[in-house]
């Protein structure tokens, strides 16, 4: 969902130094987020990869409409940046526990199906 180069962008990071932990962050981020929002891998994955007038994937077993998933696309990739900005800024000492708190408000939407 999120690219390197966006996520480089995000944090403001102008140096090739840090691109593996980086990359790193981005698949921790995404996979707390996905879980988080109670998503699979090919949940995530299937949102993270919808455009227009792709085929509309099921999410948890219900029918979504097109507008739901773009939306539920735009949730999870501000949260996914959130969470990698989060555990970037704060690899010392980060406190997991309130970050997954903010989680689970921006994503509160995606984990109780509401989109």
């Amino acid at each position: 969902m999120i690219t390197l180069d966006e996520a480089k962008a995000y944090l403001r990071v102008d140096s090739n130094f840090e691109d593996a932990l980086i990359a790193s962050l981005t698949v921790s981020a995404e996979a707390l987020c996905a879980n988080v929002a109670r998503l699979s891998k090919d949940e995530w994955d299937a949102v993270a990869a919808y455009t227009d007038g792709d085929e509309i994937p099921t999410i948890r077993g219900q029918e979504k409409t097109g507008s739901e998933i773009l939306q539920m696309c735009e949730i999870l990739h501000v949260s996914a940046l959130y969470a990698l900005s989060y555990m970037y800024e704060h690899r010392e000492e980060a406190d997991h526990h309130d970050l997954v708190l903010t989680l689970r408000n921006l994503l509160f939407a995606v984990r109780e199906g509401v989109v």
